[in-house]
């Protein structure tokens, strides 16, 4: 899967995905650490990536513009630890994989995921 990391979260979560098989990239690895949102989602959606990030802003904005993607993956909450969130992250990929696929939000609370497809166009 490929992955962009918001700069709300660590360059470790990428370069550990990658590490994983993943091409994943940090939004400092296009050299732009005050991306507004759009542009995020802009570059996301031009490079096919899934979004990562803590940022509730990217959920709100999904919501309320009906952008049918790309995909955002939300951590929120624990943990915190940059290793122990890309942990998290592969231990749940393929049941999580279909539906960022597809279109969806998917949100990591402590001990609970929801999963929230885009609705159809």
């Amino acid at each position: 899967m490929k992955f962009l990391v918001d700069n709300s979260l660590s360059p470790i979560i990428a370069r550990k995905l990658t590490e994983h098989g993943h091409d994943a990239r940090h939004l400092h690895d296009y050299q732009r650490p005050d991306a507004a949102d759009d542009e995020v989602f802009n570059l996301a959606r031009r490079e096919g990536r899934i979004l990562i990030s803590s940022d509730a802003d990217f959920g709100a904005m999904l919501a309320l513009k009906e952008w049918q993607g790309p995909s955002l993956i939300l951590l929120r909450g624990e943990p915190r630890r940059p290793e122990a969130q890309v942990e998290l992250l592969l231990l749940n990929f393929t049941r999580i994989q279909a539906d960022l696929e597809k279109g969806c939000i998917v949100v990591f609370q402590a001990e609970r995921i929801r999963v929230r497809l885009f609705r159809s166009a």
